[in-house]
């Protein structure tokens, strides 16, 4: 039965680590036996990369170096051999007949906007004070296993759970500080009832603790009332309060004293200056007033408080979505939906696609549950009312509005930014990135909970916020093989003979040129070994390989360019790159050679080389053809780590070669006997061509 061809599409290979890409390539893939050229072993050659970053500080240009030179060998070793990417600029400029010919046009993203809103008098007084308590808050509350010193003992990964919990609990309160004044105050005052009743349970003489929360799958919803639930219900355990450290309770009884303070600074704070500032520009801005757009929040409870605030001055325009469905005015009456109607009155009001159009709501106010997933580019103006801490999700959400096949010509993307009065002395991008400094500042190292990605500065991520490449995905112009795919298909259709001729040159072909801006002359060479392509450059006896685009800079010349002698030292420089290639494809299998990551499959290995297991005569053909297909899986590592794990914990129990075959019969349904070998030896290597250039 032939295989399926199956293509991945993404708009961000990379959202966490270089093991997203190492996860997306297993899929494909076999880890220690890969078909990528000059790279065997997958598993070892991510985990080289990855021992690069060990002891290096985020903050230290050294890592920003280190992220730029791993990428580098990914994208040159890896990616050019799996992926093909396709920017819009790509398709603008390669494929303009063909989105032309469709009637396709590709908005032009505009330069974010930002909306200040601006604390003054009491407001600011109290969110300073605020600033000031929560660098002394300690949430012991939500990390009291790291108190815990009974003889039960926990595990390392049991206390990075209450770590992970513990960062969590504190990025809600201060992203519900930067959201709205609304969801903060009802965020604090959960936490004063969650704070009185656990220390009530102390002082009882017990404490019942949740071991077993995923604090990342709680990122993803947005209640954050059933998230503080899950915190506090999920199978508790119970413990001794005499088994804690002295100072737990002083510590709760501290945290409560604090919240209690927070608490009542903000009794009394009605104004919003910036849900004012909203309504303000809503109404005046000449983009925003009477246009179709969406407003992003990262809080549920925000978004349904701007939704209630705005129906007066926009009546029966307005729509909040979130998980838990939508809200809307419909002939004067409030109407709650659930959540998959909620989607089909969206789709049918902002997705041009949608067979039923609509037209009864202006304004959609929604959490980040829209940030991916559907079209939303009958709007093309986008306000993120919450600050995206992801970087990704600047790019997401955007992403609902730009996109190829609306009627648009210009998105239009607005940011709020809060500062205050007494500020006023310093630069206003000064005054922003300070606040929002002051929101990471008091996260400190636990700003890595608040999401996924890589925890930037206040500086980056204003930057980020504020230009408008980082909504279009187009950071920098980067080089593509499309340019040279147009120039051949260019000469195949206007200039066949030439085309035959190039069709038909000679392997160790050269030529000389001369080149401006050159300290030396140079020879650049391309290898090819199999599948396996490789560039190099020998400038004054020292040879370097080059990217595919690098050698194609350097050999461009015009039709009109003068040929040059290639002179005699040509022949040396050449030995000198074969002798580069030589090590480098030497380099390459060595360093992926062995098995990597070994303990459990090591393991299995070992279980399945046992005498007597390998000598056992009551096997079938059939189980041992299974066996030789697992003993394959185990040497390619195309096992899950996990699987390979609950293996182990059962084999541990038996040394029945019977009962091993079942154990393994039961997590490994079908085995894989495809056996890629990338065998250098008796592949033959190739020069294909060179070319000399001589310093002008």
């Amino acid at each position: 039965m032939p295989r399926e061809k199956v293509i991945l599409v993404t708009a961000t290979p990379l959202n966490n680590t270089i093991d997203d890409i190492f996860a997306q390539l297993k899929l494909f893939q076999m880890p220690k036996n890969s078909t990528i050229p000059g790279i065997p072993n997958l598993e070892k050659f991510f985990a080289r990369l990855k021992k690069r970053f060990i002891q290096l500080d985020k903050n230290d240009p050294e890592y920003r170096q280190t992220i730029k030179e791993v990428s580098n060998e990914i994208r040159e070793k890896i990616l050019k051999h799996v992926m093909v990417r396709r920017t819009r600029t790509d398709v603008t400029t390669y494929f303009k007949n063909d989105t032309d010919s469709q009637g396709m046009i590709f908005p032009e993203m505009q330069d974010p906007q930002k909306i200040i809103y601006q604390f003054e008098g009491r407001i600011e007084e109290v969110f300073i004070q605020t600033i000031h308590l929560f660098q002394d808050f300690r949430y012991a509350r939500y990390i009291p296993l790291l108190y815990y010193v009974g003889s039960k003992g926990l595990t390392e990964f049991e206390k990075q759970q209450q770590r992970n919990v513990g960062g969590f609990m504190k990025g809600i309160l201060i992203k519900r500080l930067e959201s709205s004044f609304y969801a903060f105050k009802k965020s604090v005052s959960r936490f004063v009832t969650s704070y009185e009743k656990f220390i009530s349970m102390v002082e009882n003489g017990s404490v019942y603790i949740s071991k077993k929360v995923n604090v990342y799958d709680l990122l993803d919803n947005d209640d954050i009332e059933t998230l503080e639930q899950y915190v506090e219900a999920e199978k508790a355990h119970k413990y001794d309060a005499n088994d804690f450290k002295d100072g737990f309770l002083d510590d709760l009884k501290h945290d409560l004293k604090v919240l209690r303070k927070i608490e009542a600074i903000w009794r009394d704070i009605e104004e919003d200056p910036k849900l004012d500032q909203l309504e303000k520009d809503l109404k005046t801005n000449a983009i925003l007033k009477n246009k179709k757009l969406i407003i992003f929040t990262e809080s549920r409870e925000t978004g349904s408080y701007l939704s209630e605030k705005l129906q007066s001055a926009f009546p029966e325009q307005i729509m909040f979505f979130s998980s838990h469905g939508g809200q809307y005015q419909k002939h004067g009456d409030n109407i709650n939906c659930a959540p998959t109607t909620a989607r089909d009155l969206i789709k049918e009001n902002y997705d041009p696609n949608n067979k039923n159009q609509q037209d009864n709501i202006r304004i959609l106010i929604t959490t980040d549950i829209l940030a991916e997933g559907i079209n939303l580019h009958r709007a093309n103006i986008l306000i993120n009312y919450g600050l995206p801490w992801n970087p990704t999700r600047v790019l997401q959400r955007a992403g609902r509005i730009n996109r190829l096949g609306t009627t648009h010509p210009n998105i239009f993307i607005f940011n709020f930014f809060p500062t205050t009065h007494a500020d006023l002395y310093l630069g206003l991008e000064v005054n922003i990135t300070n606040k929002i400094q002051m929101f990471h500042d008091i996260l400190g190292e636990d700003a890595k909970y608040l999401s996924e990605g890589e925890v930037i500065g206040s500086q980056e991520l204003f930057d980020t916020l504020n230009n408008k490449r980082a909504y279009t995905g187009e950071d920098k112009e980067i080089d593509s093989e499309l340019k040279y795919l147009e120039i051949l298909r260019n000469i195949r259709d206007e200039q066949p003979e030439l085309f035959n001729k190039i069709k038909q040159l000679p392997k160790k072909a050269r030529s000389g040129s001369r080149k401006q801006k050159l300290t030396a002359d140079q020879l650049v060479t391309f290898f090819r070994l199999g599948k396996l392509k490789k560039f190099y450059r020998n400038q004054a006896g020292q040879s370097e390989e080059i990217t595919f685009f690098d050698a194609a800079n350097l050999l461009e010349c015009h039709p009109e360019t003068p040929r040059e002698k290639v002179p005699n030292d040509y022949y040396h420089l050449l030995e000198n790159n074969k002798q580069r290639f030589q090590m480098d494809i030497m380099t390459d299998v060595d360093l992926e050679k062995g098995s990597g990551g070994r303990s459990n499959l090591g393991y299995l290995e070992n279980r399945l080389k046992d005498k007597a297991f390998k000598n056992c005569q009551k096997f079938t053909e059939g189980d041992e053809e299974f066996l030789d297909g697992l003993r394959t899986m185990i040497s390619q590592g195309s096992i899950a780590k996990k699987i390979a794990q609950n293996i182990k914990k059962e084999l541990e129990k038996t040394l029945e070669p019977l009962e091993v075959l079942s154990i393994l019969r039961k997590h490994i349904r079908t085995v894989e006997t495809v056996d890629n070998k990338n065998n250098h030896a008796t592949t033959k290597k190739e020069v294909i061509l060179s070319g000399y250039q001589l310093k002008e």
